[in-house]
């Protein structure tokens, strides 16, 4: 199981290979259109018994001030089970939870779906050692994947 864990996180890395993306940020390349890539993740994180908290449609929002914005939505979502022994391990977590992912449209039409990697949070709060980060890192992963499975 710990060696299908490297190669899945191993295959996320590698199709996130070239995307610019900011520190801390991964991105995965997604086979699907911006739109059904987020309703797949809906749909994945929902059938892994996560809280949906909210999906935020950016462009719709900058349609609304009269601006044009390439498809862009958030979803937020977690668990207990997940955000609280992150937040035992250091309590500032908090900021950066519920979980979110993006997915976005870049300038030549490809869909990304993209997350906050649970080290680079533990890192940016002082709790590189927390045993949670690791789960979360596998959980997110498996759900990236399964979202962007053809």
């Amino acid at each position: 199981m710990r060696l299908r864990s490297f190669f899945v996180a191993l295959s996320l890395g590698l199709l996130a290979f070239g995307a610019s993306s900011a520190e801390g940020l991964i991105a995965v390349k997604s086979p699907r259109n911006a739109k059904d890539t987020m309703s797949r993740l809906e749909e994945v994180v929902k059938q892994k018994g996560l809280n949906v908290f909210a999906r935020i449609d950016h462009a719709a929002g900058a349609a609304k001030i009269g601006k044009s914005l390439r498809p862009t939505e958030v979803l937020i979502f977690g668990s207990p089970q997940g955000g609280t022994p992150f937040m035992e391990c250091e309590q500032t977590v908090g900021i950066d939870l519920p979980l979110k992912a993006l997915v976005w449209e870049d300038a030549s039409g490809q869909a990304w779906l993209g997350y906050n990697d649970p080290a680079f949070l533990a890192q940016r709060h002082a709790a590189a050692q927390c045993p949670a980060v690791e789960n979360l890192r596998k959980a997110l992963a498996g759900i990236a994947e399964s979202a962007v499975a053809q």
